[in-house]
């Protein structure tokens, strides 16, 4: 083999070293992903789904925002409540008589609503038909009726969050039962049973379910808290109701 045979060769292997070496370091080419559109979802099932669906979706849409709002406005009002008894426990019982404190507390709270009741029960004893009930029975019933007067308000909307969270599952699952039924009718007249004319349909049937659950948890939730705080609330208003009575009684302050 002659020397130029030898170089030819040499250079050769040295291009297909070098060739190979940078195909290596070349950076692979990027696939790109292609992004999945769902066609089944709370989209498709209203706009695919019949009256009885709709009406369902937004009953459970009705409820929860009745809930979100009981809610809220009862711990408004439960919180107006608690700042109330503060003040009358600082304010009321440093009056030097009962009229004098009555008007330390704000009006329109169920504080001043009990001593006012209490006030006029005690000035309206005498010379009527009451009087044939002793002063301490007639003060006491209508202190009584006052603080559950503030008792039944604490209990406004309540009854609602009861019947929302035990009864938006139910209207959840209904309104599954009868997206499957039309579901599973479609695939029968289609003829089509596979695994992406059932799965869909169904899976979208389901999220009637799922929207009755989170309506109903939260409905749950508030109305043991707002039960909660109104036990606490109405101790402290039977608590003022009962020393009033006793001041009454005893004219003093």
């Amino acid at each position: 083999m002659s020397v130029n045979n030898t170089l030819r060769l040499a250079l050769t292997a040295a291009l297909m070293v070098a060739a190979g070496g940078a195909a290596a370091q070349a950076p692979a080419p990027e696939v790109a992903k292609e992004s999945v559109v769902n066609p089944y979802g709370l989209e498709a099932m209203w706009a695919q789904g019949d009256a009885v669906a709709k009406i369902t979706l937004v009953i459970m849409i009705i409820m929860s925002i009745g809930s979100w709002y009981i809610i809220f406005t009862k711990l408004w009002e439960q919180q107006k409540l608690y700042k109330s008894a503060d003040k009358a426990a600082e304010t009321f019982w440093t009056a030097g008589s009962v009229k004098a404190g009555v008007g330390t507390l704000e009006e329109g709270s169920a504080f001043r609503f009990i001593a006012e009741q209490a006030i006029k029960a005690d000035e309206h004893h005498e010379g009527t038909l009451t009087e044939q009930i002793d002063r301490h029975t007639w003060i006491g019933m209508s202190v009584e009726r006052a603080v559950g007067n503030v008792n039944n308000r604490l209990q406004d909307g309540l009854a609602f969050l009861a019947t929302v969270g035990s009864t938006s599952p139910f209207v959840g699952l209904f309104g599954t039962v009868w997206g499957i039924y039309h579901a599973l009718t479609a695939i029968g007249i289609s003829g089509q049973a596979s695994i992406d004319k059932v799965a869909g349909p169904v899976g979208e049937a389901l999220i009637m379910t799922a929207i009755g659950l989170a309506v109903a948890v939260p409905a749950v939730m508030g109305y043991n808290w707002l039960i909660r705080r109104n036990k606490s609330a109405m101790e402290r208003v039977r608590a003022f109701s009962g020393d009033l009575h006793n001041v009454l009684l005893a004219g003093k302050k």
